[in-house]
């Protein structure tokens, strides 16, 4: 039953973020381009409020832009279905269709417009550099801590799917953002370093877990990095968790496959 709720609800087509979510900040990038929405980047606030169906309908396009690109991107040899799945689909998915979404909807390129006076932030040094590293270690040491103690204890079920795990919880923290609390997105933080630790204890042992540190921090600074450069100075949507998550699995999957060789 778990199998089932995570392919054909969580990641499947009724709440898939390949599919809602993509949907939804494409919808968002064209009701700000058609000034209907204050921001194109305005991912939080209930498009269903609008009352505008060409906003519903362009979300609805997308949601089955979302679902055909999945698809087709996991029968490639080299990425899905028909061989090893090489990244995440949905997160590659939700950053096509964002990618869509700027080039049809927004006016300031993939790397925004930056108009200030000093020099742009392309990523986070000084004490920012520094948050993102114990933000993404602490996440990283918990994660790393918890797949170790499934696997020293046997708890093969739990252990297999201990990233999807991750994910969810991670996801679930979301709903503090959307009510207004300075809630981060760790999704990417969480899902890569599951991954990895899985990977790495699976490998070595125990002490596989540091691992998941290890991609614990890179999915902090990755994700800030890709926030700053495409998710900036822009007028629609850019997913940083998405982007950073698609990204780190493809890079986890060539660490596992070599340390597994």
């Amino acid at each position: 039953m778990g199998s089932l709720s995570s392919l054909y609800l969580a990641f499947g087509s009724f709440v898939g973020p390949h599919i809602a979510f993509a949907g939804g900040v494409a919808a968002a990038g064209y009701a700000g381009r058609k000034g209907k929405l204050a921001s194109g980047t305005d991912i939080l606030s209930s498009l269903n409020g609008l009352g505008e169906p060409d906003v519903l309908l362009v979300g609805g396009i997308f949601g089955v832009l979302g679902f055909l690109i999945h698809y087709c991107i996991g029968l490639l040899p080299v990425i899905g279905s028909a061989g090893p799945a090489t990244t995440d689909l949905p997160g590659i998915t939700v950053f096509i269709l964002a990618v869509v979404t700027r080039l049809a909807f927004g006016k300031t390129g993939l790397t925004g417009k930056y108009t200030g006076s000093g020099k742009r932030e392309w990523f986070a040094t000084g004490k920012g550099f520094i948050y993102n590293v114990v933000l993404g270690g602490g996440i990283g040491i918990v994660v790393g801590f918890i797949a170790a103690f499934l696997y020293e204890n046997e708890f093969t079920a739990a252990f297999s799917i201990f990233p999807i795990v991750c994910f969810g919880f991670a996801a679930i923290t979301l709903i503090f953002t959307q009510t207004g609390f300075a809630t981060p997105a760790t999704h990417h933080i969480f899902l890569p370093s599951g991954l990895a630790a899985v990977a790495g204890i699976t490998a070595w042992g125990p002490a596989g877990a540091l691992l998941g540190v290890l991609f614990g921090i890179l999915g902090s600074l990755l994700g800030d990095l890709v926030g700053k450069s495409l998710n900036s100075h822009c007028d629609t949507h850019i997913d940083p968790p998405a982007t950073t998550i698609f990204i780190l699995t493809i890079v986890i999957n060539a660490v596992s496959s070599v340390i597994n060789a």
